[in-house]
């Protein structure tokens, strides 16, 4: 059974960070993909974020330069580090893996402005 467990989130003035965490279990974690989505009240699911088994990152243009995607195979854990938070930028965040379609219960993440 796939598990993702997100945490790290919070309230932050804008122009604070964070840095968000996923643990997942019950998948061959090298080998996946892994990507950080997020969801606003009102809005669809986005992707944010998305770093390959070879550890390639991708950005969406409204986070690039401000947040850093990156992995720890040995501890199953893929790392959202989010610098220079907007209003704009709160949303619920979650983590999945390429070759699964399970989410975790995401983490929320509130920028006052």
């Amino acid at each position: 059974q796939v598990q993702l467990v997100e945490s790290g989130g919070g309230l932050v003035q804008a122009g604070g960070s964070l840095r968000l965490s996923c643990v997942a279990s019950g998948i061959i974690f090298s080998i996946n993909g892994m990507g950080w989505y997020r969801q606003a009240p009102g809005k669809q699911r986005e992707l944010v974020a998305f770093i390959s088994s070879d550890g390639s990152t991708n950005y969406e243009d409204f986070v690039k330069g401000r947040f850093t995607i990156s992995r720890n195979n040995a501890k199953r854990t893929v790392y959202l580090q989010m610098n220079n938070l907007k209003p704009e930028d709160t949303a619920v965040y979650y983590c999945k893996a390429q070759w699964s379609a399970a989410w975790g219960q995401g983490t929320q993440v509130t920028v006052s402005s």
